[in-house]
């Protein structure tokens, strides 16, 4: 049998984009996410920032394991009707805390990560599976959700965006040194030690900040992709992170602003948008003559 003359079959390939795009009330519904924009703008800053230092010291699954122990604690606190965004933060720093205090060398740092992502992640199911609220709320835990964020939620992730950028601007250079060779850092004088811990909890309210939009599961895309492309076409340490933070810009915003007017959640956005940056950086590194070197 053919699908020749079926409308239903024939169609499908206009019917689809209707129900995923509809810019009808965009107008209306754009001046409904002033907050929602704040927060992702807040977001491609901390995470374009704190995402170098994850390219230079080699975290990305570290950032992956924070991110199911703030998906648990932000599980936590929905079940028992808490603040959420507290409650990500609190399990972020607790993975973060947990990995740089037991994960001191590398070796050490993976097996603790790989132990504390199933049970970060067993936990939030379990909790999430005992909530009898909206499945939303649930869903949005896990991929984001554009809508979510209100005056007090944007109030905590300006204050804990405040601690992050903080934190960086006092521990950039030597903690940029440290990265880049933390033998002859210590050497000089350097806490390397004492750096590792102290970023990793930097990288936790960056974590927490990032499941509050795009949700546990895509945490990647907005604090290793972008820093990672930038790294594909630059080596300056001022460039770098100036790219960085643009890439997680336009990704996050642009994002947003699709999702706005989408039945799909922001997620697929963002991390559309951010892995074809990557592509293209990676494109424009290979016609300068591969990848480009650490940054010095």
């Amino acid at each position: 049998m053919s699908g020749h003359g079926d409308p239903a079959a024939g169609g499908a390939s206009g019917i689809l984009p209707r129900q995923v795009f509809d810019f009808d009330d965009y107008g209306e519904l754009l001046g409904l996410v002033h907050d929602t924009l704040v927060a992702g703008a807040l977001l491609g800053l901390v995470g374009g920032l704190v995402g170098v230092f994850v390219i230079m010291r080699d975290l990305p699954f570290a950032v992956h394991g924070i991110s199911e122990l703030s998906f648990a604690g932000a599980s936590v606190a929905l079940f028992l009707g808490l603040n959420i965004v507290a409650g990500a933060i609190a399990g972020s720093l607790l993975a973060a805390g947990a990995i740089g205090v037991l994960g001191v060398r590398a070796r050490d740092r993976n097996s603790v990560i790989g132990i504390i992502m199933p049970f970060g992640l067993g936990l939030g199911v379990l909790f999430l599976s005992l909530y009898k609220g909206r499945a939303a709320n649930k869903f949005g835990i896990l991929t984001g959700q554009i809508v979510a964020v209100d005056t007090p939620r944007l109030s905590w992730l300006l204050g804990t965006s405040a601690v992050a950028l903080v934190a960086l601007a006092i521990m950039w250079k030597p903690l940029t040194f440290a990265s880049v060779d933390p033998e002859v850092a210590a050497a000089r004088g350097v806490p390397v030690r004492a750096l590792s811990p102290a970023f990793m909890l930097v990288l936790g309210l960056a974590v927490a900040l990032c499941v509050q939009i795009v949700g546990a599961l895509l945490v990647l895309a907005l604090l290793v992709t972008p820093a990672a492309a930038a790294a594909r076409v630059t080596a300056s340490p001022v460039l770098l992170p100036v790219l960085s933070v643009v890439f997680a810009l336009v990704s996050m915003e642009g994002g947003i602003l699709l999702a706005l007017g989408s039945t799909v959640p922001i997620s697929p956005y963002v991390t559309t948008l951010s892995f074809v940056i990557y592509l293209v950086c990676r494109l424009v590194g290979a016609r300068q003559g591969g990848r480009v070197a650490e940054p010095a």
